[in-house]
């Protein structure tokens, strides 16, 4: 009787070779898929109009995301044809070209172009695990207070990028989620209250610098619905008037380096 195998013919290394290049083949297929979710369809960058979805590999299936907290549910990828439509910004082509940037008609600091851009966040607070609003006024939480190695910035000038007095830092907003300072309040010197982030500011014994903007500017930084939480969408247009600041704050800081 001839010896017989069973699996002696078989070569694993092969089969395990080929088992990797389809299961990476499949991740990557998957992949491009669910990476269009957002921001797709394509638009014509010269006439706007809407380009191809293309084939299976360039169209993801719809999803059903929960929201936590009761917050309802979002479908992604959502087409225009189901009500999506583009945000219109203030802005203009600078050159009628491909890629050619695009300037603001309007106030450069809230018009949505370059670094003062902004997403239409969700009109409602960012949560922690508990469902409690996650950024609020220091003064409304009594168990957490600034650490004594630390200067309080509350009280102190707010110095702009022109060296003027923009205002006097009232409250902190913190993160009660991670214990860490988001925002101040500041007090301008006209008497509105608007919000600077922290992740601008340089807090020293002459005062907070924030060299993002000049002192003229504080008075139109977008204003908040509440005085004891920020939503998402808020977020969004604070962080995006006091970054467009540091290309549109002076004409100078337009022009390049060298």
């Amino acid at each position: 009787m001839k010896s017989a195998f069973v699996v002696g013919s078989i070569d694993v290394a092969e089969l395990a070779l080929w088992a990797f290049f389809l299961f990476f083949v499949s991740l990557i297929f998957w992949l491009r898929r669910e990476d269009r979710r957002e921001g797709y369809p394509l638009e014509d960058e010269i006439n706007g109009f809407i380009e191809t979805v293309g084939g299976p590999l360039s169209t993801a299936l719809p999803k059903t995301f929960h929201l936590p907290f009761d917050r309802g549910t979002v479908v992604a990828p959502v087409g225009r044809a189901e009500g999506r439509e583009p945000v219109d910004i203030a802005a203009k082509r600078f050159e009628n070209f491909p890629g050619a940037p695009y300037v603001p008609t309007g106030n450069p600091l809230a018009d949505g172009v370059g670094p003062a851009s902004y997403a239409n966040r969700a009109k409602w607070p960012d949560q922690d695990a508990h469902g409690r609003a996650r950024i609020v006024p220091i003064s409304t939480e009594g168990h957490i207070s600034v650490w004594s190695g630390n200067r309080d910035p509350r009280g102190m000038q707010v110095i702009a990028a022109d060296g003027k007095i923009a205002g006097t830092v009232t409250d902190i907003w913190i993160d009660r989620a991670e214990h860490q300072v988001r925002y101040l309040s500041v007090q301008t010197t006209s008497g509105k209250t608007v919000l600077a982030p922290m992740a601008m500011a340089t807090v020293s014994a002459a005062g907070v610098t924030i060299d993002a903007i000049n002192a003229a500017d504080y008075d139109g930084v977008p204003q908040l619905e509440s005085a004891t939480e920020i939503t998402r969408y808020e977020e969004e247009r604070v962080i995006g008037y006091f970054g467009g600041g540091y290309l549109y704050a002076n004409a100078g800081r337009q022009e390049p380096f060298l």
